[in-house]
């Protein structure tokens, strides 16, 4: 099995075979939630003109949205997973559109299959590229807005190709890093984008025994066995 990591938007151009697109802080870490509260399926959308638009033609799906951290005005919600904590999303459809996750999705035009990680399913996400055991896998790390690294998700990367490899790794050690580093927004007092409690949400690791399977009629959720 040849496994390759790259990162952000290009990246994700990239990618062939069995692709993971990745994205901690926060998008895949939130869609696990919102599965695990009941959501039908997950609609990915690049263009925010788009998801308004599939919206207004379904009014009761529910409109997540993120740019450069925030939440867009007119959306439902926005890229928080701790915004959707205590809430119900059974038999919900949900639309999902940010600035680097799904933008990993809609660029990986290569790819013979997508299915999306976080720190809450990486081990999950491990054991499914073992039993499908294709030729060729690409782990990308999508990075701040697509664009540029997030130590995030490349650790999230480094920590399944390890799995793959079955050699150790300190993740816990690593994650505990992160509060010094690219977790550090979550736990300054000024910043009003990034609730303290998404950073134990993200990085809660290996929490959801699922993966996140992305399908021409959205994600859909597909525990493993």
């Amino acid at each position: 099995m040849e496994i390759n990591i790259l990162e952000c938007i290009e990246g994700a151009k990239q990618a062939q075979g069995l692709t993971v697109i990745i994205d901690v802080f926060r998008a895949f870490s939130l869609e696990c939630y919102l599965f695990h509260q009941g959501a039908k399926r997950i609609i990915p959308i690049g263009n925010l003109n788009q998801a308004f638009a599939l919206k207004a033609e379904h009014p009761d799906w529910c409109l997540f949205g993120e740019r450069k951290g925030a939440k867009v005005d007119g959306c439902d919600f926005g890229n928080s997973p701790n915004e959707i904590a205590h809430l119900d999303f059974s038999n919900k459809t949900i639309i999902h559109t940010t600035s680097a996750g799904t933008q990993g999705i809609v660029n990986a035009k290569g790819a013979d299959e997508i299915v999306t990680a976080s720190l809450v399913n990486a081990k999950a996400v491990a054991r499914y590229i073992q039993q499908k055991n294709p030729d060729l896998v690409s782990i990308v790390a999508m990075g701040n807005q697509g664009v540029c690294r997030a130590d995030e998700d490349l650790l999230c990367a480094q920590y399944i190709k390890a799995l793959l490899e079955r050699k150790e790794f300190r993740i816990d050690q690593e994650v505990e890093a992160l509060k010094k580093g690219a977790g550090a927004k979550f736990f300054d007092p000024t910043n009003l984008i990034f609730p303290e409690a998404d950073f134990a949400l993200c990085t809660n690791v290996d929490h959801f025994d699922f993966v996140i399977q992305v399908t021409k009629n959205g994600n859909r959720a597909y525990r493993i066995q």
